[in-house]
């Protein structure tokens, strides 16, 4: 039996939002998905350079994507920054990968706001029709950004920092697990890619933890 994947349902900026545990924000009342740091390419970029990393990574965050897309049929995904890792990462397999994926969903407005990744990377393919746009992008009552910041007026909706937190159990046992981290009018959202790594954030006064552990969010 497949458990049904159990989001954490929060109020933003005067909105109802979900927590996905895949890990992906979604605004169900415009149907849109953001996802931060997908990072496609990063595992042949280390390839290139000879180090021994785990292959398939990009058809595995495709195929997140099309579960994501398939359970809320999401009108729009708008991308956090770090679509692509690298220059090195556009390769012909990679594109075609990308390509097959864009084709299944045709109807499916997406946008990404450049990250600092993008800036070394470049833009998309224009044949993958992907809005780009830099940050801070209005969408609502948000902002969505690559880089955590203050904007006026706004809900930041940020990423870039690929979010970890560490729970204790007994005795000595931990364990580390991806977070959406919110701090005042800001929630940063943690890596989507597989093979991102992951920055663990301390505990603050006025930070409030999302931990994300197999198919579930939770605050801690």
């Amino acid at each position: 039996m497949i458990s049904t994947p159990k989001a954490c349902r929060v109020e933003l900026a005067g909105q109802q939002i979900e927590l996905l545990p895949d890990p992906a924000l979604w605004w169900p009342a415009e149907r849109v998905l953001f996802i931060a740091d997908l990072h496609l390419g990063k595992a042949a970029t280390y390839r290139a350079l000879g180090q021994p990393v785990p292959s398939g990574t990009t058809q595995a965050n495709l195929a997140r994507l099309d579960r994501l897309i398939d359970r809320h049929a999401p009108g729009e995904i708008v991308f956090l920054g770090d679509f692509l890792h690298a220059a090195q990462a556009r390769t012909s397999q990679l594109l075609a990968a990308v390509e097959a994926w864009r084709d299944r969903h045709p109807a499916l407005a997406c946008t990404l706001v450049r990250g600092n990744h993008d800036s070394r990377a470049g833009d998309p393919p224009a044949s993958l029709r992907i809005g780009v746009v830099d940050e801070p992008h209005p969408v609502g009552p948000f902002a969505a950004c690559h880089h955590p910041q203050q904007q006026p007026a706004r809900f930041v909706l940020a990423g870039h920092v690929h979010p970890t937190l560490k729970l204790h159990g007994r005795g000595r046992d931990s364990v580390r697990l991806p977070c959406f981290v919110q701090e005042g009018d800001q929630l940063i959202l943690p890596a989507f890619g597989e093979f991102t790594g992951g920055w663990r954030v301390d505990a603050a006064p006025d930070r409030r933890f999302y931990a994300v552990g197999g198919d579930a969010v939770w605050k801690v």
